[in-house]
């Protein structure tokens, strides 16, 4: 479990100097939860995120353990080093809104054909109850030829998941190299 502190509301000064300490700045929120400003030692908070095997995870500010998934994060534009990030409180039983990523695995057919595989979404954006949120939607892309691709009507999910993006829009496919 991920460990951090409960901060104030800080200046933009004091915001600062904790980001040059190596901690990063989160806002925890959800719905019927109150908003907990809170800072992680960064290093951690993305060894702790890279290595988790699913979407949602525990983690500890102050004395209170919440489950929570990565809404969004800030990045610094110039040293793209992670300055904030926006963390969704989950309540078991109600539905909320993810980005869920898009995995590709197998050597498509159309690259030996000089074809290039083109990753349109890297995220879909799906709406479910934190109990029934996938962790990520492998695609085998091997059978894919130039020209070929896959839709989001094409991905399997259960009934308990809606996906919010247009049917027809791409996935992956196989274009053809100029």
């Amino acid at each position: 479990m991920l460990e951090g502190q409960v901060r104030g509301n800080l200046s933009k000064s004091q915001r600062k100097a904790l980001r040059q300490q190596g901690y990063l700045l989160a806002n925890l929120y959800g719905n019927q939860v109150p908003n907990v400003y809170a800072s992680f030692k960064t290093n951690d908070f993305v060894r702790f995120v890279k290595n988790k095997p699913s979407l949602d995870f525990k983690v500890k500010v102050g004395e209170i353990a919440y489950h929570v998934v990565v809404q969004s994060y800030q990045k610094d534009p110039v040293s793209n080093a992670l300055m904030h990030v926006d963390l969704l409180v989950l309540k078991a039983g109600v539905v909320s809104k993810f980005h869920v990523p898009v995995k590709t695995h197998g050597t498509p057919i159309g690259l030996k054909n000089k074809g290039i595989l083109m990753l349109s979404k890297s995220r879909v954006h799906v709406e479910c109850k934190p109990e029934d949120l996938i962790s990520n939607f492998e695609l085998d892309v091997s059978a894919l030829d130039v020209g070929d691709v896959i839709l989001v009507r094409d991905l399997k999910v259960s009934e308990s998941v809606k996906i919010l993006e247009n049917p027809n829009n791409a996935v992956v496919g196989v274009i053809k190299a100029k």
